[in-house]
């Protein structure tokens, strides 16, 4: 059984990976000089407490995972809720603090929501074709996602809120939901938008999107670090300023290097080149996962797959969308690059799966 995993697992998704960890360490570790290295020391820590729990998801039949996953969704929405009553963090109560490190529990509750969901539209699609397309069978699924994600909205974190509704979207597609629901779900959006922004959206949210819009309303308070960030990635040019010689990165003018700027560290120490390298791992590793997708043995393989790809989507056209001034800031970290335990723990549990479902398949059942 193993001899047929090795052989039919898609290895370029694991060397997009590896290649992204590397350099997001060495991004990491020029990032961290001046304050002796301890997030560097700190993501070593989480990669070396992640890569075991990684091979182990490889292994263990993704439909005895998804089997189990009901109750691992359950504790996190309850970890949801009591991460509100947490103190709050840079406006948001989104970590539970343990000592020196912190855990982001709505990381983690990508896995099972994403899982857990795969599960209830394959069960649905069981009874027939475009079972998934009737309003009630709809409702139904919706709301393993409606749950954790206005929980997360609440906390609150808007970004990893989208980066759910984004795998959602992947996997009704994926399971051929009735036309008529997408072109609706995208007219609301279009009306709701608005009034989202003046009447729901917090004055700091409403900041970003204006700032977003026009970085020199604010130069010095809200603009300050996209403006930042776009000066550091054109300093870098085609070859970069060379790791640990960076002006914004090295002088502090880049905040958070670590996390969501990290994208900015590297194009100004390592150029056009290096950043132009990371957009191509991405674009391969999310192309292998829908391939994943489309050869998986079943339909709960295709749907945990695209969802995973939808993940991936969202968090790098969004990180680099914000880093260079196309879309606005919202938080999000860059996969596998970025500073974050949790982050990163999460993320090679979700590539352990794609690798797990890859190590499976045998036939395309993708949906017409």
């Amino acid at each position: 059984m193993r001899k047929k995993i090795f052989k039919n697992i898609e290895w370029g998704i694991l060397i997009c990976t590896i290649l992204l960890i590397l350099i997001g360490l060495v991004a990491l570790f020029s990032a961290t000089q001046n304050a002796e290295y301890e997030e560097l020391k700190k993501q070593i820590m989480w990669l070396c407490i992640s890569i075991p729990i990684f091979i182990v998801v490889i292994f263990i039949d993704y439909e005895i995972v998804a089997k189990a996953s009901p109750i691992f969704y359950g504790i996190f929405l309850i970890l949801l809720i009591a991460v509100l009553f947490t103190k709050s963090i840079n406006g948001a109560t989104s970590w539970f603090n343990i000592g020196s490190f912190s855990i982001q529990p709505s990381e983690f509750a990508k896995i099972f929501v994403i899982l857990v969901f795969a599960k209830v539209v394959s069960k649905i699609e069981e009874r027939g074709k475009k079972e998934i397309s009737r309003p009630t069978r709809l409702i139904l699924a919706l709301a393993v996602v409606a749950v954790p994600v206005a929980l997360i909205i609440i906390q609150p974190d808007y970004g990893t809120a989208l980066a759910f509704l984004v795998a959602t979207v992947m996997i009704l597609f994926t399971a051929g939901i009735d036309k008529k629901y997408i072109i609706t779900s995208i007219l609301l959006v279009v009306i709701l938008l608005p009034i989202l922004y003046f009447f729901v959206l917090p004055d700091h949210a409403k900041t970003r999107i204006d700032v977003f819009l026009n970085p020199n309303l604010d130069p010095r308070g809200s603009g300050y670090n996209i403006i930042q960030s776009k000066l550091a990635i054109g300093a870098g040019e085609l070859f970069g300023m060379g790791v640990l010689k960076g002006n914004q990165t090295q002088l502090g003018f880049l905040y958070p290097k670590t996390t969501d700027f990290i994208f900015a560290v590297i194009g100004e120490e390592m150029g056009f080149v290096a950043t132009a390298g990371i957009v191509i791992l991405y674009v391969i590793l999310i192309t292998k996962t829908i391939y994943v997708a489309k050869t998986a043995k079943d339909n709960l393989g295709s749907y945990i797959a695209m969802g995973i790809a939808g993940i991936f989507i969202f968090h790098m056209v969004e990180n680099i969308g914000m880093t260079i001034g196309l879309l606005p800031i919202t938080g999000v970290p860059l996969p596998f690059v970025s500073y974050g335990g949790s982050s990163m723990l999460t993320n090679l549990i979700l590539i352990g799966l794609v690798l797990n479902i890859s190590g499976r398949r045998q036939k395309t059942i993708f949906v017409e």
